[in-house]
């Protein structure tokens, strides 16, 4: 059984996890419990043998508005000497940095489906994901310049590795809002959907084709990917051999070919 939160909705059918954050009534946006129950959700979902893709989208009218507002009176901690409180605060920025590199840690490919708003917290939330897909109404926003500081839990890092660096610096330093269709246009989403509910069929539609490869060949996949995004070729050629020489499956190469052969779904270990 799935584990229960207060603030996401986690569904588990035929290999495909559905995580919902679940606080429609105020846009989803992310307070204190949703930032830590987000990290507890995909180390589960990372670790649970049943679950071979993960589906994020937002229950109700909005993807993501954002950090919640009220977390920022506990941020700087009760310390009266400055150096304390600083560390307290750099502290509480690098475990909510740990909450939301958990997507990314996912061994399992995260499809992200982004509805309306995505502000602040929830493009830190989308860059953390394999793949983004968007209904024609969304709009992304890095919002932190709004309010004088500067985003500190992944967007900055993130995403210009997603887009062209110049587009993500205009983002960044002017807080406007970037519709769907420029979105794709730069490759920030892979694909956008006239409504929410056409877009949950098509990216649960993508959750099956992936969820019927091998698992263990898709989880290697994301692995190098990821390790090629921050390293250099010579090192990421090098990691791939040595990846591949301890994970290479036979059992799943069996499986592979004789499905191929027989032209029929190859079915695999979870």
């Amino acid at each position: 059984m799935p584990p229960s939160f207060d603030t996401l909705d986690l569904q588990v059918a035929q290999h495909i996890a559905t995580l919902s954050l679940n606080r429609p009534d105020k846009a989803n946006a992310m307070n204190a419990t949703m930032w830590d129950e987000l990290q507890r959700c995909f180390e589960w979902l990372d670790a649970e043998p049943a679950v071979r893709v993960v589906i994020l989208a937002g229950s109700g009218s909005h993807f993501c508005a954002g950090i919640d507002l009220n977390m920022f009176a506990a941020v700087h901690g009760t310390a009266e000497e400055p150096a304390r409180r600083a560390e307290f605060f750099r502290r509480t920025i690098l475990r909510l940095q740990d909450n939301l590199s958990a997507i990314e840690k996912c061994r399992k490919p995260v499809l992200a489906a982004i509805h309306h708003s995505c502000i602040g917290g929830g493009v830190d939330m989308i860059c953390c994901a394999d793949m983004r897909y968007a209904t024609r109404d969304a709009f992304f926003s890095i919002r932190e310049i709004d309010i004088g500081m500067t985003a500190d839990v992944g967007t900055l890092q993130r995403l210009p590795k997603l887009i062209p660096d110049g587009v993500a610096r205009e983002l960044a330093y002017t807080g406007r809002d970037m519709p769907a269709a420029e979105a794709v246009a730069v490759g920030l989403v892979n694909q956008v959907f006239e409504d929410r509910a056409a877009m949950l069929a098509e990216v649960t539609a993508i959750a099956r084709t992936i969820a019927a490869k091998s698992p263990l060949a898709v989880r290697g996949s994301k692995e190098m990917l990821l390790y090629s995004r921050d390293h250099t070729v010579r090192d990421a050629l090098n990691y791939v051999a040595t990846w591949n020489a301890g994970m290479f499956s036979q059992a799943d190469i069996q499986a592979g070919l004789a499905a191929q052969r027989q032209r029929k779904p190859a079915v695999y270990q979870d």
